[in-house]
């Protein structure tokens, strides 16, 4: 009987891992020289967690179960809540800021769509204990140096939801959540019918329309020229600064909302092209949760790089270094596997578990592409030498394996 795999989740076969990991390193690269530090937490949690944060709707979006305990546990849809529970749990005496990050799987039930999956991977990052501009500027910056990093341009956009609030002060809570997701979807016709169902002004409508279609150089004094000069529109200002610091290509874009209660401050999102409408690979700004899980009033800035969409338009070439087979006879299969602990120490080394002929262990060199094969027979052994033939020029040579070694990684093999 076949078993078919799940639907919304993928095998990867040998090239596309070692693509997938050669990208992940790459950025690993990055945010481990950016000083930050990987943490790992539970691939399921307590169903609470995620209700607590986004709400009893999100069951319809997530795998949540109850476990033989009787406990409602669920599969974690993100990381961002997790960091938050392990902090409150783990490391509320750490000194700060901390500097985090994490690469894992999530997971969501929702329709498989083009660079949508039930299982996916996310790298984030999560800043805590600093409600400084520059805290947030240094978490965009890495986000920009993460991407370039796999040769991929983004389009940067940053705002501050403390501007749009400032608008939307005298509404009541649920109204102003309304709204911004209105904002977040773009959808200014749903956002214009809410505004005058509910009987908000005519300066509200005015000044919100207007502040979220502002763009230019000049965007942050034309947001002044509607709320005034409030220390939201101060302190994005100087974060702004920061980033031409930093060197950072970006647009203020006061329309970003990311449709989630708890972000606060400031709030980005990068975007490239040839993904379509799905075109965000990175998200993320300012918030407020450790309260909500029972820790202190403690800032945090983070972000979430969608790793699969990533995938798609990355066009990265890792150089593969071709493997080096070791071809014995009857008489030395046993010298060749000493010989073979000894060549593994720095190179990729293949050694026959079929008991192949002499013939068919070089045939199979051959199938695979192999670079070199290091021939073990018997007397090789008697001289103390191998014979390391290169399956591209036909060359061969007897050496000890200390020099058959030493040519192999000259040549780069």
């Amino acid at each position: 009987m076949k078993i078919s795999r799940p639907r919304g989740t993928r095998d990867f076969l040998p090239e596309n891992t070692r693509l997938r990991r050669f990208v992940e390193n790459r950025m690993r690269d990055v945010v481990s020289r950016w000083g930050y530090h990987e943490i790992i937490t539970p691939t399921f949690e307590n169903l609470e967690l995620f209700t607590l944060k986004s709400g009893e709707g999100v069951t319809g979006e997530i795998y949540n179960f109850f476990d033989k305990g009787g406990r409602e546990l669920a599969l974690r849809p993100e990381l961002t809540a997790p960091v938050m529970r392990m902090y409150v749990n783990e490391m509320q005496a750490t000194p700060r800021p901390l500097k985090l990050f994490y690469f894992e799987n999530c997971f969501r039930y929702e329709r498989p769509q083009k660079g949508r999956f039930r299982e996916f991977w996310q790298f984030g990052v999560e800043t805590i204990g600093s409600s400084r501009p520059d805290a947030d500027a240094e978490v965009i910056a890495l986000a920009e140096e993460m991407i370039e990093s796999v040769g991929i341009k983004g389009d940067l956009h940053v705002g501050h939801l403390g501007i749009i609030r400032h608008i939307l002060k005298e509404l009541e809570a649920e109204q102003q959540t309304k709204i911004m997701r209105f904002v977040d979807k773009k959808d200014d016709t749903g956002l214009d019918n809410y505004l005058e169902q509910i009987n908000a002004s005519i300066e509200l409508r005015n000044e919100l329309f207007e502040l979220v279609s502002i763009t230019g150089d000049d965007a942050i004094e034309k947001a002044r020229q509607i709320v005034g000069d409030i220390e939201e529109l101060q302190i994005f200002e100087e974060l702004t600064q920061i980033l031409d610091a930093y060197n950072v290509k970006y647009s203020v874009d006061f329309g970003i909302a990311r449709g989630l209660d708890y972000y606060t401050g400031m709030v980005f999102e990068i975007y490239a092209s040839n993904l379509g409408a799905q075109n965000q690979i990175c998200g993320g700004g300012s918030y407020q949760l450790i309260q909500l899980f029972g820790g202190g009033d403690v800032p945090s800035t983070g972000f979430g790089l969608g790793f699969d969409r990533i995938m798609e338009i990355c066009e990265l070439e890792p150089e593969q270094k071709r493997e080096v087979v070791l071809v014995a006879t009857d008489d030395t299969r046993l010298d060749a596997i000493g010989i073979a602990r000894e060549l593994r120490r720095d190179v990729p080394v293949y050694l026959d578990i079929m008991q192949r002929n002499f013939k068919g262990q070089l045939s199979h060199a051959n199938n695979i592409g192999a670079r070199y094969v290091v021939i073990v027979g018997k007397r090789e052994m008697e001289a103390g030498k191998v014979t390391l033939k290169d399956m591209e020029s036909g060359e061969q040579h007897q050496l000890t394996v200390e020099d058959a070694r030493e040519h192999i990684l000259k040549s780069g093999w």
